[in-house]
Parts: structure tokens; C-alpha cells; sequence
């Protein structure tokens, strides 16, 4: 985008150069590949296109609903915020005390290695954009070379960072060079008084400074502005005059006032109020065309430069497009801004017992979590079903023997135990389901349902411990032979007017036996993972019910039948 906005530029400016009638209030405009460019006296204006999205193909849309960044509701997550640490050049009295935050120690951050491994495993997953956040990712010293590594990436379309400015004229050169495509710069206020005043910092010259140097590189920055009322509501309309002759996109972001677990909206200023107050003085203040995945509804005063964008988190939501992750500093995966709920891969990564393919679990079993919107912007909408469905795969190049589950087989004519050599039999498609519950009583369910458990989110790492555990069935159980499995899905569900978890896993493979030990291991391992998740509250849990629901494709099918008639339905 950024080569084509230049070519235009040029030729604007040969236009305007060789005497044409590009001068005086013309405009040119330019329709190239769903960008509208728009030039008013040599200046090239970009705003996202309403076309018309194309179709996936049939093998593309399988692939978007198996992979582990597509969540319950079918939002494909193609867009990662990387944290690069928790140390800030500012002391903004909205976010710290003057003296700062305590900090964690160095080794509970990630290292600029696990950084780039995490990047990597999530753009081989689909991700297609990363953006560097902090604290203020400027103060860290390889930050030029993370961009350039990032950049590497063979499918990462595009990386960006969020900055307060503080230092862009001193590194936005060297980061240009490394590959940065683009850059949002966090500025609350226009008076250099108050902007001294807020952030207990000098330095309002210096961002001014960096945001007219990134215009000059050929950027159009972002300006993040977030309103709040009685702090900078009185400099609305001063932000929108900021557009008129700089090409940059101020975005006013709603107050989000999230804290003890409660909404507090005092200060919040609307996205409906803003637009009055500019209306009131740009009555022609007009709306432009949005992707489908914007967080900002674009507006511009006619003939300014700029344009102007909000962000409505907190009156008009738009958590059913969103397709963004987020990576703190310490290495937890957040699925949303508000959620409390955390997965750390820092510890996952450190664990040598941990292959990249159960890495990839964790993240998907993340994903899965994700809740259909922010947790009370609005009515909370109850969805008890929270399924997680990864499909692992481990081709292998040599024939596996698999296990005969038919009645003492694993016996020989000694009397003494043996693995059964089922290498004749023929290979099928195997399918075996099992279920578990676990009864934890009525404090544990509302602290589950809560998810204010102290070791984390009970149904998530249950269901992946279930994963897991099903993969490794044959360390686990002597005479069972190492199967490589096509499928593993593991299903938890609080059940919380039966004051119980019932744990259902669903394994599949191509081969020579059955593979319901497989999906036992996988509902009572998930059960023991569910009680020493809640046993710090109480003991008084019972495991229960840990049965074989069906299987197929051997000699032997079985499926239980349901006491009031019939078979038991898989739950999808």
C-alpha cells in the first residue's frame, strides 16, 4: 500500500509540477485495488474501501474452522498484540503512582528468543498481523531487531507498534529500515501543560515531533486518544482540527473503566456525545467506509488532510469481529482485553516435556474459551456449552502395531501378560467415545463458573489435560500399543444445576484396533484434573461415572444405550 500511495504521490506531484490542473482545490482520485486514493493538492489521502469480500474457497474455509485460532463462534484470529515488556517512560496519573509499578523479575518476562518463537508459532497458525505493545516497547534496546526478525516471517503481512512517541525521532528511521509498517502513537492531550501534568514527564514537543517525522517517512500514524470526562473532553474539537493539515488518523477511544470486576461509567464520554460536539461545529463531518474487521468507525471533515476514527468498546462493541489476541509480557495468552482468564506459554515453553504440537493445543484450547463478548458490556449472554475441538495428527512413516481389545488376549498360554501382535487384522477407521463427571458441590460450581479458582480456568486446563492424556495412553497403561491418533476432542461442561463437570472425549484413528482406552485415559485424567484444580476449596469430590459411551470399526461395536430408550446422542 505504502509503494502505490508513494507512485501516486509522484505523479501528483509531476501533475502539479508540469503546470496540469492539479492546483487550487482539484482533486484526483484513484480507485486501485478496493483503496480509494484521494489527492488534493499534492496530498494523497487513504481510506479502506467498502468492497465487496470475495469468498473463501471450500479447502481454505475447512482450514480456517480447524485451526486452533478459529473459536466456538467462528471468528478467525489473524491479528496478535505482542507485549514486549512491562517498563514505561511515562508516569501517566491514569495508569501508575509517581513512582512507578513493581515490577516482575527478569526471568518471569520472555526472552526476545521466546518472543520470536511464539511470533512464529502463530503465524504458521494463521496470523497475519503483529502489533508490539507494552508498557512502552521503545524502551527496550532490540526493539529495531525484533521488528526486523518479525519481518522475517515468510506469511506475516504486517508489522506495527503502539508507542507514546517519546523517542520516535531517534529510532522511527532505524525501525522503517527494519521493516515497521506502521505505527499508533497514545496521545491524551494537545496542551504541553497538561500533558506535563498527566504524565509527570516532560517530552509533549518530542512526540509532536515524532508524529510529524513519521508523516514525513510516508507513514499516516495513528493517534490514540482516550476521552474521559473532566480530564480532555474540552479538546474534542482541537484533535479534529489536528487532522485538517496533517495526513494522520486520530482515534478517540471510549473510556473503558473496568476494575473489581465492575463497570464504573462516571467518566465515560460516548461515541454519540463526541459526534454531537463535532457536528456542532462540522455539521458536514462525514462518515468513510470501514474493513470488516475495523475497530474504528471512520469519519473526516471535508478537505482536511486527516481523518478521524472511534472506538466504541464500551457502547457499540464489536467483540463479534473481533479477531485479535494478546501476548503479555510474561508469556499469558489473553483471548480479551477484560477477561480474566490467562494461559501462560512462558511456562509451557519452559517445560521440556512440552512438544510445540501441545503448545499449539494450549493456544487452541485458549481460543475455544473466548466468551461471545466482554465480559458486561452488556446483558451477559450463558453459553454452557464451551466445547474444545483440535484435531492432532501424527503421520509417521512406519507401520505401528496397535492393540487387540478382545476378551484376554493379552494373556499367552504361560499365563503371563503379552502385547497382541494384531499386525494381520485390516485397518479401519476407529471411534470410541467415553464420558466422566465429576460432582463438586455448590461453592465449587459458582467458583468455576466464576473462574476465581487461584489455579486458573478448572474446564480449559481439563480438557486439555484430557488431550494430552490420550496421546500418552500407552506410558500410562502397559500392554497398549503407541497409536497414532487422526483425532482428540475433549468436551467439558459445568453442569450447575447438578453441581457437577461432566467430561466427554471423542478419539478417532485409522488402524487395526480400537482406541477406547485412549478415550477413557483422556475423561479420567480430565476428572483428576478437575479435582486437584478444586481440592485447595474442598475434598468432599467425587469422581463418577467414568464409562465407555460407544465405539466403532472392529469386530465388536458398542453403543450404550440411554435408560429412557435409545442410543446416547454425542454431544456437538
Amino acid at each position: 500500500m505504502r509503494l502505490l500511495a508513494r507512485h501516486a504521490i509522484r505523479l501528483l506531484g509531476q501533475e502539479n509540477r508540469g503546470g496540469g490542473g492539479g492546483v487550487g482545490g482539484e482533486v484526483a482520485s484513484l480507485w486501485k485495488g478496493g483503496i480509494r486514493l484521494k489527492a488534493t493538492t499534492g496530498y494523497l489521502k487513504l481510506a479502506t474501501a467498502s468492497v465487496q469480500t470475495q469468498p473463501l474457497e471450500p479447502e481454505k474455509q475447512v482450514q480456517r474452522k480447524n485451526s486452533p485460532l478459529t473459536d466456538s463462534f467462528g471468528r478467525h484470529h489473524t491479528y496478535l498484540r505482542i507485549s514486549l515488556t512491562e517498563r514505561c517512560n511515562l508516569r501517566c496519573d491514569y495508569c501508575m503512582p509517581a513512582e512507578g509499578v513493581p515490577l516482575q523479575p527478569k526471568t518471569n518476562l520472555l526472552t526476545t528468543e521466546e518472543i520470536l518463537r511464539l511470533a512464529r508459532i502463530f503465524v504458521e497458525q494463521g496470523v497475519r498481523k503483529i502489533r508490539l505493545t507494552g508498557g512502552e516497547p521503545t524502551v527496550r534496546r532490540d526493539i529495531v531487531e525484533i521488528v526486523a526478525q518479525m519481518k522475517a516471517l515468510p506469511e506475516l503481512e504486517q508489522v506495527g507498534i503502539t508507542t507514546n512517541g517519546l523517542v520516535l525521532t531517534r529510532l522511527l528511521l532505524p525501525l522503517q529500515r527494519a521493516g515497521l509498517d506502521s505505527l499508533n502513537i497514545s496521545l491524551d492531550t494537545l496542551q504541553k501543560d497538561r500533558f506535563e501534568k498527566i504524565t509527570r514527564r516532560k517530552g509533549w514537543e518530542r512526540v509532536i515531533a515524532g508524529i510529524d517525522l513519521a508523516i514525513q517517512l510516508g507513514y499516516r500514524p495513528k493517534v490514540n486518544c482516550v476521552l474521559m470526562r473532566d480530564f480532555n473532553e474540552d479538546e474534542i474539537c482541537d484533535f479534529v482540527e489536528f487532522t485538517k493539515d496533517r495526513p494522520v488518523d486520530v482515534r478517540f477511544i471510549e473510556y473503558m473503566p473496568f476494575s473489581g470486576n465492575k463497570w464504573h461509567t462516571e467518566r465515560l464520554i460516548s461515541y454519540k456525545d463526541t459526534m454531537e460536539i463535532i457536528r456542532q461545529r462540522w455539521p458536514d463531518f462525514e462518515a468513510l467506509p470501514n474493513g470488516p474487521n475495523d475497530t474504528s468507525k471512520a469519519y473526516a471533515v471535508p478537505g482536511f488532510k486527516g481523518q478521524v476514527g472511534f472506538i466504541t468498546s464500551m457502547t457499540e462493541h464489536f467483540c463479534g469481529t473481533c479477531n485479535r489476541l494478546r501476548l503479555t509480557a510474561d508469556g499469558n495468552i489473553k483471548v480479551c482485553l477484560f477477561g480474566n482468564k490467562e494461559f501462560s506459554l512462558r511456562d509451557a515453553m519452559r517445560n521440556e516435556d512440552v512438544s510445540e504440537e501441545q503448545l499449539v493445543d494450549l493456544i487452541g484450547a485458549a481460543v475455544q474459551r473466548k466468551k461471545k463478548q466482554h465480559a458486561d458490556a452488556a446483558p451477559r449472554v450463558h453459553h454452557h456449552y464451551h466445547f474444545l475441538h483440535h484435531q492432532a495428527y501424527h503421520p509417521s512413516k512406519l507401520q505401528l502395531q496397535v492393540r487387540n481389545c478382545s476378551q484376554l488376549t493379552h494373556v499367552n498360554a504361560q499365563g503371563k501378560a503379552q502385547m497382541v501382535d494384531v499386525g494381520a487384522k485390516p485397518s479401519t477407521t476407529r471411534l470410541a467415545r467415553a464420558e466422566a463427571t465429576v460432582l463438586v458441590g455448590e461453592q465449587l460450581t459458582q467458583l468455576i463458573a466464576a473462574n476465581e479458582l487461584a489455579k486458573g480456568d478448572v474446564l480449559t486446563v481439563a480438557q486439555l489435560a484430557g488431550i494430552m492424556a490420550a496421546k500418552r495412553t500407552s506410558e500410562l497403561i502397559p500392554l497398549c500399543h503407541n497409536i497414532s491418533l487422526s483425532s482428540v476432542k475433549v468436551q467439558a461442561t459445568l453442569l450447575k444445576t447438578e453441581h457437577s463437570v461432566r467430561l466427554e472425549a471423542s478419539v478417532r484413528c485409522s488402524g487395526q484396533t480400537g482406541v477406547e482406552m485412549e478415550a477413557l485415559t483422556a475423561v479420567s485424567v480430565a476428572a483428576l484434573t478437575v479435582y486437584d484444580m478444586c481440592k485447595a476449596v474442598s475434598h468432599d469430590i467425587c469422581i463418577t461415572n467414568v464409562r465407555l459411551l460407544s465405539k466403532s470399526g472392529g469386530k465388536r461395536d458398542f453403543q450404550r444405550e440411554d435408560p429412557k430408550g435409545g442410543a446416547l446422542p454425542e454431544v456437538e
